[in-house]
């Protein structure tokens, strides 16, 4: 009976082990993961997000020149750049597992695909909706084959009108017409 009782000590020491070896690499992984940003630019140069591990934005930054553009035209692209930072989230979090529990673990692969269905790729960039600025079209008298059109001739000025003749006051009348102050 006693080589059974040591078996179960031993057996409960090293699950004992394993679950503490677990812990400090998932909590190596946490740790690792605390401190990672994801900073994603425009092509323009003019906005620039940046999120953490999180997807949570802790930096935006919008250059002086996109004052130039629509505001319709500045919140997609930070929405859009905000969706490219976080889709990048799981490939992070890849990346740093492989370095602290390893490819092999169940439970990590599982963290993965939680963060990939919470932060998907990104759907294409669709064409600009907005013209860019060098495709702006001004449509003035220069820019028409049409000779300058003369406005219409103005209406002939009104007639003056004739001043208004008092009415005569009538002394009979105390209700109506007359002073009010005598």
């Amino acid at each position: 009976m006693p080589d059974s009782i040591d078996a179960s000590d031993a057996m409960i020491d090293n699950w004992t082990k394993r679950l503490e070896d677990n812990a400090a690499r998932y909590q190596a992984l946490a740790d690792r993961m605390q401190g990672q940003t994801v900073t994603e630019r425009s092509k323009d140069g003019t906005v620039q997000v940046t999120i953490d591990s999180r997807g949570l934005l802790k930096n935006l930054v919008i250059a002086e020149t996109a004052a130039g553009k629509r505001m319709a035209e500045v919140s997609a692209q930070v929405m859009q750049l905000v969706q490219r930072a976080q889709a990048r989230i799981p490939e992070l979090l890849q990346q740093a597992m492989t370095e602290t529990t390893g490819t092999g673990d169940q439970a990590a692969a599982e963290i993965v695909r939680e963060a990939q269905s919470t932060f998907p790729a990104p759907p294409p960039e669709p064409e600009p909706a907005f013209p860019e600025p060098d495709r702006v079209r001004r449509f003035l008298p220069e820019d028409t084959d049409e000779p300058p059109r003369t406005p219409p001739p103005s209406a002939p000025p009104a007639p003056p009108q004739q001043p208004r003749r008092r009415r005569p006051v009538d002394d009979d009348d105390d209700d109506f017409g007359g002073p009010i102050l005598s």
